[in-house]
């Protein structure tokens, strides 16, 4: 029988990379003569990758943005954040104890990010977490990303889970629309990035901290989901 799973997104749920996404972000627009965006800027352009936080950050300075120069500048945002992995990234608050509970309860856990997939394995080996994880996969792992729920179905697959017993955890409305078209309950965590609070995307279940993600919250959304599956 294959086993029940947790799929994580990445930034903003698993991981706070906020501080270091910023700080390439404002290098890049040094390089395109933009003012720097500070931190309470900086959650209305994340939550979609290195390019949309330069198109957004340039459409709230009302500049034109050339297709050459979005290349440049996206090239010089990507080297500057894969240089410095993992800088001052760090898990939230309650992530490992989490994990560790999962895994001692029989779960797979896997990461279905709209990062690059060598960033999303850089960062996390950096970490010391890549052994927890039986999949990573990233924005270029499949060709298709979030919000299309074949990346999260691919994802499970890949990592051997069952997506009959499985709960998506994010951040945005990306990762709950995904996991909503994908027919897999998802918990969203309203300390992520996004400029709207994650319950106008109407999850499954809204938590505030790793310490709410608990066996009876999954063994229940599954259960709500699939009634007609067991739980180990």
């Amino acid at each position: 029988m294959q086993r029940p799973i947790i799929v994580f997104d990445l930034d903003g749920t698993l991981i706070d990379t906020a501080p270091d996404l910023l700080e390439s972000l404002n290098h890049s627009l040094a390089a395109g003569d933009l003012p720097a965006v500070d931190e309470i800027g900086f959650k209305g352009f994340v939550g979609h990758g290195g390019r949309v936080m330069i198109e957004r950050a340039f459409a709230a300075r009302q500049k034109a943005l050339a297709a050459a120069e979005h290349d440049r500048l996206h090239s010089l945002f990507v080297d500057h954040y894969t240089i410095n992995i993992p800088g001052k990234s760090r898990p939230y608050p309650g992530v490992l104890p989490a994990i560790a509970r999962f895994e001692e309860a029989g779960y797979l856990l896997a990461i279905c990010t709209n990062k690059y997939e060598a960033n999303s394995l850089a960062l996390i080996e950096a970490l010391g977490m890549t052994k927890h994880f039986a999949a990573i996969a990233g924005q270029d792992t499949f060709a298709f990303r979030k919000p299309d729920p074949r990346h999260l179905l691919e994802t499970i697959r890949r990592a051997g889970g069952d997506p009959d017993r499985a709960v998506m955890v994010g951040d945005s409305q990306t990762d709950i629309d995904t996991a909503k078209a994908a027919g897999i309950p998802v918990v969203a965590v309203d300390f992520g990035y996004t400029d709207r609070h994650v319950s106008e995307f109407e999850p499954s279940v809204v938590i505030s901290h790793f310490d709410e993600l608990t066996l009876d919250l999954a063994a229940r959304l599954i259960a709500a989901a699939h009634p007609a599956r067991q739980m180990p």
